[in-house]
């Protein structure tokens, strides 16, 4: 699963057209502090992980600022490709977490060589899954429309598991649910998200 999605160019484009649709609807709203106009002002990232598609955006974090002087706060709406600050995508913090977890050391080892990530890096998305995740509002809130329990210590693996359908659609599942994740706790309030 992990390697097939993650080398799938029209999957990548599936979810940039995803986070188009996200931001054009956060866009039609107004500023949450003054109701001025929102521009858009991406921000350009550099992101490791998926393959190379052609597309201007594919390297941005949507983003739009309030058009009124003297407010011109910022807003960001969530995204199913990146995750906060992160530099990997999304789909390669989540589906390299779930594989990783219950291998010997030598197929994480190949699959670490293979996505270029270091081992340091995978135990602290792991962190992050089994510790941070389940602490937040976001988790509790999910966790309630479960029908039935979730193993938090191998997490993203049993979240995934929950979702119908096939792998992609799984998978794309999952990201969305994890939009309040990918903004600030602030942003996330102002959106009206747990967090």
């Amino acid at each position: 699963m992990c390697h097939d999605l993650l080398r799938d160019a029209s999957f990548q484009h599936r979810l940039l057209e995803l986070d188009r649709k996200i931001a054009a609807q956060a866009r039609e709203k107004a500023c949450a502090f003054c109701g001025g106009r929102l521009h858009r002002a991406d921000y350009q990232r550099k992101p490791r992980g998926g393959p190379e598609i052609e597309d201007a955006d594919a390297e941005r974090r949507f983003s739009f600022c309030c058009s009124s002087e003297g407010c011109r706060r910022r807003m960001t709406p969530p995204s199913v490709r990146f995750l906060g600050r992160r530099v990997y995508f999304a789909v390669v913090v989540t589906l390299a977490s779930a594989v990783s977890q219950g291998l010997s050391d030598r197929r994480l080892a190949r699959i670490q060589g293979e996505l270029a990530i270091s081992r340091r890096t995978l135990e602290r998305w792991l962190v992050w899954w089994c510790q941070t995740v389940p602490a937040t509002s976001w988790w509790r809130e999910l966790r309630g429309r479960l029908a039935s329990a979730v193993d938090v210590l191998r997490l993203p693996a049993t979240l995934l598991d929950r979702f119908g359908g096939g792998e992609r659609e799984r998978v794309e599942k999952l990201l969305v649910e994890l939009g309040p994740l990918s903004v600030t706790a602030q942003m996330a309030a102002r959106l009206g998200m747990a967090r």
